[in-house]
């Protein structure tokens, strides 16, 4: 809520007035500054906004941040450096075990294309502790080949990435790390709703069961490895379908007592629908649909009610879905 993260921004203000002075927080109530609101195009509320420089030119919007931790390393990585150098096995696992999450770079050398990427990646990407290092004895120590990127869940290694020279896309390394704050698989619920959103990955999946189908341990076993395959390009989410609680999420996608298990992609971007072809939620099918998905060649899924029988019976006939090409066109 707004309340909150006033709260939380108060917090990070006290903090930061004693170790970076230079830093000035200010907030501003919108509903009385029109033109404030207009200029700086304010959408959503909370907005944070951090002006660089006395610029009022493109300032840099704070996104997805909410506790105050993590809004303070996210100015810190915005006005000094972003990553730690690491020169020794040490260091580095004082930084890998200082969290539940950390990501580190190895490279061969600290001037390349892809240490800057990796140093852009961790200012936006305050969630988590990022070193980098060209250290020959820490990359022989754990083994990694130079210029990969690896990210360390309490304490051990649970995705390599090589870094291609130059040609590494930043808003797809954000979106990779960032899916490591949650579950491979997360359901669906009050709580995980705002994380799943904060998330930057556009293309959600949705598997839609009662969690006491009998079938329901082999189903989400084959959804589970599905997720590994498309980690940062497909987010995978469960909805229990007998929690009375997620009755809004079933209406928005049509889904019936009859239709589950039932498998949904949605792209935030556009709010298309895409319905799974194959009714088994088998690995095979589940890859299949995803990389249709990916490859642009998934057809759109236009839910709609059946046509009613006595549609045509009077001067103004009823239209849904299945018969609106058909009639209109």
């Amino acid at each position: 809520s707004s309340q909150n993260l006033s709260e939380e921004f108060a917090e990070a203000a006290r903090q930061l007035k004693k170790e970076a002075p230079r830093i000035q927080f200010g907030k501003i109530d919108v509903t009385h500054q029109h033109d404030l609101r207009k200029e700086f195009n304010i959408q959503a509320f909370p907005t944070v906004k951090f002006f660089v420089n006395g610029s009022r030119e493109d300032p840099i919007d704070c996104k997805g941040v909410r506790k105050a931790s993590t809004f303070i390393s996210w100015v810190k990585r915005r006005t000094g450096p972003s990553t730690v150098l690491i020169n020794s096995t040490d260091q580095a696992e004082a930084i890998i075990k200082a969290d539940d999450l950390a990501v580190i770079g190895f490279f061969r050398e600290l001037h390349n294309d892809s240490v800057e990427v990796f140093c852009e990646t961790a200012r936006d990407v305050p969630e988590m502790p990022f070193g980098m290092t060209a250290s020959e004895d820490v990359c022989a120590d754990y083994g990694i080949q130079k210029n990969s990127l690896v990210v360390f869940k309490k304490g051990t290694p649970v995705h390599n990435e090589v870094l291609e020279e130059g040609g590494q896309n930043k808003l797809g390394l954000t979106r990779l790390i960032k899916t490591f704050t949650l579950d491979l698989v997360t359901e669906y619920n009050i709580e995980t709703s705002v994380k799943i959103f904060d998330v930057p990955v556009e293309n959600h999946i949705l598997l839609f069961t009662p969690r006491n189908l009998e079938t329901f341990n082999e189903i989400y076993e084959n959804y589970q490895s599905a997720a590994a395959e498309f980690r940062g390009k497909i987010l995978f989410v469960l909805v229990d379908t007998n929690e009375a609680r997620n009755g809004r999420i079933f209406e928005y996608f049509h889904i019936r007592d009859i239709d589950v298990p039932a498998v949904r992609i949605l792209n935030l971007t556009s709010n298309a629908k895409y319905k799974m072809p194959a009714d088994d939620v088998t690995l095979e099918n589940l890859k299949e649909f995803c990389q249709s998905y990916l490859n642009g060649k998934a057809k759109q899924h236009l839910s709609s009610e059946e046509i009613p029988q006595d549609w045509d019976k009077t001067p103004v006939k009823v239209l849904v879905g299945k018969n609106f090409n058909s009639i209109i066109f």
